[in-house]
């Protein structure tokens, strides 16, 4: 299943996809991010601490490569952020992972109080030794776009109000379901006596992304700007990753009637608007908006099995993949409804199915290569959906 996709990918994914002009690399290196991973890298050598901020999907496609001999070199906390997105069992050994590597490791929520004070308290724990003589104590956070780093200082901020009374006046960062909403380092004040400062800093990549699987990893968590790569084949990549895992065949029990959508029950998630991943401050939908989310996202799984369990071809064939891929864009279209004649229909399809999976809707998931064994080797690699 491996070698599967990893030849998928390497054909470009259906039908020749390319992602740049110059061998397939992805390219999204923003005119700010080059000047803000200077400032990082000068910020860093100041630090005290680093909270390196990623995504719990892909622990390791959403490391910044170029960041990592430096933020190596100092005390360093990797958090797993949106953990309510991922498989809980497979997270897990992720952390494991990390701490046989003697690296501090933590999965946490950044919406989540006792996640973040979770995190807190481990940051308190990694500068004990320091507080002791330093007056002033600085902790950056750091991390590629759209892993959470804004969330999470805003987090860190409501927690740090109520814990200590001397606080100067804070302004919360901004928050943004789009890579590179932050786009300066902003330090903020979370503790007194000694002074404690969190700063926080715009989300970046290496300049280029050579290798098209973690790209595309990154591109379908949203990392990397859509329109970078296209939404239509971020799609398709998902799907591709669906089929040969065959994901869609545990989703039976929706054609079987028992229809075991959690509806309004899902807690402990962000809220996003299905139609795009802007950020919503308008007032929560009512119940029945929520229901019909709910037989939407049903309505989908359901679409997917079907085609699957009843696909007489190979997925390990690119071709027959292929083709199953083209016959999936057209249920998804139905399930999803969005108006056949619609001349943009493919594209819309491929925006609500990536939201689905970009909001948690469709399940937790980890994209990631993992460690067969405790100790992690370049060869042993494993796509994981579940």
């Amino acid at each position: 299943m491996v070698m599967m996709l990893k030849k998928t990918v390497k054909k470009g994914l259906i039908g020749g996809m390319s992602f740049a002009k110059d061998a397939g690399k992805i390219n999204w290196f923003p005119g700010h991010m080059a000047a803000a991973t200077r400032a990082i890298r000068n910020r860093l050598k100041l630090s005290d601490l680093v909270i390196e901020v990623r995504d719990a999907r892909i622990p390791l496609s959403s490391a910044n490569e170029d960041l990592q001999s430096q933020m190596s070199a100092k005390r360093r906390i990797i958090a797993l952020n949106k953990k309510d997105l991922a498989n809980p069992n497979v997270l897990n050994k992720w952390t494991r992972h990390f701490e046989s590597s003697k690296q501090d490791c933590i999965a946490i929520n950044a919406h989540s109080r006792s996640s973040v004070m979770k995190l807190l308290d481990l940051v308190e724990l990694k500068l004990k030794e320091v507080i002791a003589r330093e007056p002033t104590l600085l902790v950056m956070v750091v991390g590629v776009p759209n892993v959470g780093k804004s969330a999470l200082i805003n987090s860190v901020h409501q927690i740090a109000a109520a814990r200590f009374p001397v606080q100067e006046r804070l302004k919360r960062a901004t928050v943004g379901p789009l890579p590179g909403v932050t786009q300066d380092i902003a330090g903020f004040k979370i503790a007194h006596r000694p002074s404690i400062y969190v700063l926080d800093s715009p989300g970046v990549l290496v300049p280029s992304i050579p290798d098209i699987e973690t790209g595309l990893k990154l591109a379908l968590s949203g990392s990397v700007k859509d329109s970078v790569v296209g939404e239509e084949r971020i799609a398709q990549y998902f799907l591709a990753i669906l089929n040969i895992r065959g994901t869609p065949l545990h989703w039976k029990y929706l054609v079987e009637g028992r229809n075991e959508w959690p509806h309004a029950d899902c807690i402990d998630k962000p809220s996003y608007n299905l139609k795009d991943l802007r950020h919503q401050r308008t007032k929560q939908p009512d119940s029945s908006a929520l229901h019909y989310v709910g037989d939407m996202i049903s309505e989908v799984q359901r679409s997917l099995y079907i085609t699957l369990s009843e696909f007489d071809g190979d997925t390990e064939d690119e071709n027959d993949l292929e083709c199953l891929i083209e016959q999936q864009f057209e249920v998804l279209q139905k399930a999803l409804k969005i108006p056949h004649k619609a001349s943009e229909a493919r594209l819309m399809v491929s925006k609500k199915f990536l939201t689905l999976f970009r909001t948690g809707r469709l399940g937790p998931f980890i994209l990631d290569d993992v460690p067969e064994t405790e100790t992690d080797h370049p060869n042993l690699r494993r796509v994981v959906v579940s």
